[in-house]
């Protein structure tokens, strides 16, 4: 079912150690618009799509999600390497270290781990896609904002990338919400 490429949707090399980017980037792994709240989300829901349809799309964002997550881990490792501890503290990422060292860890931006209570998978295939457009959006308005804090080109581009594909994702999602709204008025 899954074949993993061995490399990232989007090139990232980050070479500017970057802490205050770093810990405002976090969020997009594991705060509440994140990009591993959209996998599980879709991974989950496509089990009560009502087709194929929708099962196949909801699947496939989900596997793209996943490597989203890829990126951002990507970026924040990057954006970290090699910071010292005293950098690490005067950045705010004191408590992160004490807890995770220089490891990944789906947290937000003020350091709340991730939670699946910021997702529903209702069974509901309306109210679900309309979830899914709604994380979309919110997806693609904190990646304008982390846009609008980051400085070095090597980290906008990518940014840029992923806002992209959530408008994309949004677009996909509102096609299979009308194509079921419209399947439902048949009936």
């Amino acid at each position: 079912m899954y074949k993993y490429m061995k490399k990232l949707n989007y090139p990232i090399n980050i070479t500017k150690k970057d802490l205050k980017m770093a810990k405002y980037i976090i969020t997009q792994l594991g705060g509440y618009a994140g990009e591993l709240g959209a996998a599980l989300r879709y991974f989950l829901q496509k089990f009560t799509m009502p087709d194929e349809k929708g099962k196949a799309l909801l699947n496939d964002i989900a596997c793209e999600e996943l490597g989203h997550c890829e990126m951002i881990a990507t970026m924040f490792h990057q954006l970290t390497q090699g910071a010292t501890i005293k950098e690490l503290e005067e950045a705010g990422l004191g408590s992160y270290y004490a807890d995770h060292k220089n490891a990944v860890y789906p947290v937000d931006a003020s350091g709340n781990s991730f939670t699946v209570d910021y997702f529903a998978s209702t069974g509901d295939v309306i109210t679900d896609l309309s979830e899914d457009m709604a994380a979309e959006q919110k997806a693609r308005t904190v990646y304008e904002n982390l846009i609008n804090l980051a400085e070095d080109e090597a980290v906008i581009g990518p940014l840029l990338f992923l806002r992209q594909r959530e408008i994309s994702h949004f677009n996909r999602f509102s096609e299979l919400y009308d194509y079921y709204i419209e399947k439902m008025t048949k009936i």
